[in-house]
């Protein structure tokens, strides 16, 4: 038999580990979505209704996460995701301090986006007790889209339309319109659309016209 303290400490953990997938709080989630006017399909993980319910979690209409997503900031850590903005199966965020993810974006399965690092500088204390450290925000543009499994670290400025091949590890800033691939990622092209020949260029570059 488990002795009772040993129990409570045991049925502490597990209410806090699963605290998103208990029914009242289950419920509260959907709730606080539906007034920001976005979805989820069950389940979520991560420190969701806290992050709602703080204001630190912040969501354009029409934000969609599929199954399996998780989203996590510890205080005073944010997540801001824009209007439209798909994050597919297992799609991770985690934020230290500040998360951006503009509008439009797609996430296919199994991205994860961050602006923190696990510490792992002391030689005596436990790695997952040393905490994090940031190189700053990680912001991505309006209209991304990242493929399967693609990392975005710390401190990362990703430009608008930009795509990103599956299996890349963005650790550089990206130039609006760029096609990027690789670990880590680098530039392959840019894209330029036919009916917007400007688009793509630096925004001091001369138009022809």
């Amino acid at each position: 038999m488990i002795e009772a303290g040993r129990a409570r400490l045991w049925l502490q953990k597990w209410r806090w580990y699963e605290r998103s997938s208990l029914p009242w709080n289950r419920a509260r989630i959907h709730l606080e979505l539906a007034r920001r006017e976005s979805f989820a399909r069950w389940p979520i993980h991560g420190n969701v209704l806290e992050l709602l319910q703080d204001g630190r979690l912040e969501l354009g209409p029409h934000v969609l996460f599929e199954p399996g997503v998780w989203l996590t900031a510890p205080a005073p850590g944010r997540i801001r995701i824009g209007g439209g903005t798909f994050l597919n199966l297992g799609v991770m965020v985690a934020a230290v301090e500040l998360v951006e993810i503009g509008e439009h974006c797609m996430f296919a399965n199994g991205c994860f986006v961050t602006d923190g690092n696990h510490r792992f500088d002391d030689p005596v204390k436990p790695v997952p007790w040393q905490g994090f450290t940031t190189k700053g925000p990680t912001r991505i543009g309006d209209n991304v889209w990242c493929g399967a499994n693609a990392v975005i670290t710390s401190g990362v400025t990703i430009g608008e339309r930009c795509v990103i091949g599956a299996n890349s590890v963005v650790t550089t800033d990206l130039p609006a319109f760029s096609i990027a691939a690789g670990s880590p990622a680098r530039v392959l092209r840019t894209i330029t659309y036919a009916e917007h020949p400007e688009a793509g260029l630096p925004p001091d570059a001369p138009v022809a016209g």
